[in-house]
């Protein structure tokens, strides 16, 4: 079958796979599948797969109503095991379009890790697309995108039906939208889970969603680029993808080979290990600090000794400390008494211009700290 010349494709060249799931429940880990349907569309034009798959337990009895697939339909049906090889080739290197894709993209990913293999398309939900280019509509299912659009069913719960209804809503938003503007809906609701080298949504997901400092580093582990955000997971995805990345990010997201982070209890502490980074691996990408009005090479202390200054973790209730003396930044603790000792047993501290331009307004406005050596309540500078 060959593509419609008529529609202007907003990822001409890449291929698509269109995929709908029939399983025995809804829960991960414990339900298992019972059919696949894939529609592929590539430069060759459209094409369809579909198999039963043999679940190796008991479809429930409202499922089979549902579906129309019943024990005896499944029983000399290949197993999943059987069909992976082919099926990780079928789909290896499309984007997987799905209805709700979480759920069919999560059962497969599930079933490929029982076998070891890993399963980390890019992922387009078509409930998501639907939202986002009609977002005055309520119902977004895909009985209401049947009815709204005019598509044919073959038939309603199996999965070769199902996928091809997602082609032909996909079909419908090509011809009813400008390429431009299908092109930013499609970049804005797709999840890239390989984001850069070997940095996938995975990865990304590992890394705390509040605040923090990153590293992306290159060929040879060299420091590309230093880091920090309130929002620390939803920063290092932005480099790495999406419509409004600057030129420097799209530079940046090619050389990155890997992510290193910083969680921190709020903004200062990612400023701090952010600064530090900077000034003992010198990335590459990272502006060269420069000297601004008001610098100086080194400032008088306004403490007797060190201090910690406390931040807080509202979401989590975590409590650090962060260990300053002389406009020298020694480290974080999670703890006062571990503060004291990561001030005993640093070494003489070094004035360092990142911390001075860090902390020096803060302190002057009152920033509330704990003078180390006597280890007493937070007062106020």
């Amino acid at each position: 079958m060959q593509l419609d010349p008529s529609i202007s494709f907003a990822y001409p060249s890449e291929p698509i796979a269109f995929v709908d799931l029939e399983t025995t429940g809804a829960t991960f880990g414990v339900d298992r599948i019972t059919e696949i349907g894939i529609v592929e569309i590539g430069p060759s034009g459209v094409s369809q797969w579909t198999s039963l798959v043999n679940p190796e337990k008991r479809i429930p009895a409202f499922v089979q109503q549902l579906t129309g697939i019943t024990d005896a339909m499944v029983r000399d049906a290949p197993t999943f095991e059987q069909l992976a090889a082919g099926l990780l080739e079928r789909m290896n290197g499309r984007l997987f379009v799905a209805h709700n894709a979480h759920f069919d993209h999560g059962f497969l990913k599930g079933e490929f890790r029982r076998m070891g293999l890993r399963f980390a398309p890019d992922v387009l939900c078509t409930v998501q697309l639907s939202r986002a280019v009609y977002p005055s509509e309520s119902r977004h299912g895909l009985d209401a995108l049947v009815e709204r659009f005019a598509l044919v069913p073959a038939a309603r719960h199996r999965a070769l039906a199902d996928a091809d209804l997602l082609w032909q809503f996909w079909q419908h938003l090509h011809r009813a939208h400008a390429p431009d503007v299908m092109r930013a809906h499609l970049e804005r609701v797709t999840r890239r889970f390989q984001l850069a080298a070997h940095i996938d949504e995975d990865t990304i997901e590992q890394i705390p969603a509040g605040c923090g400092a990153y590293m992306f580093y290159g060929d040879d582990d060299a420091p590309l680029y230093a880091g920090r955000s309130v929002r620390l997971r939803q920063r290092v995805r932005s480099h790495l993808v999406g419509p409004r990345r600057s030129a420097k990010d799209l530079r940046l997201a090619a050389l990155v080979r890997r992510v290193e982070w910083k969680a921190t209890c709020g903004e200062i502490g990612a400023m701090l290990a952010e600064a530090q980074w900077i000034a003992s691996s010198r990335p590459a990408h990272n502006r060269a600090t420069k000297t601004r009005p008001g610098d100086v090479g080194s400032a008088p202390w306004p403490h007797a000794g060190a201090i910690a200054i406390e931040e807080r973790d509202e979401a989590s209730g975590r409590r650090a400390w962060h260990v300053i003396d002389r406009w020298c930044y020694l480290g974080t603790a999670d703890t006062l008494a571990q503060a004291g000792a990561l001030r005993a047993n640093a070494d003489t501290p070094v004035f360092e211009l990142s911390t001075y331009r860090v902390l020096s307004e803060r302190l002057a406005r009152g920033l509330a700290v704990t003078p180390l050596a006597a280890a007493t309540p937070a007062t106020a500078v």
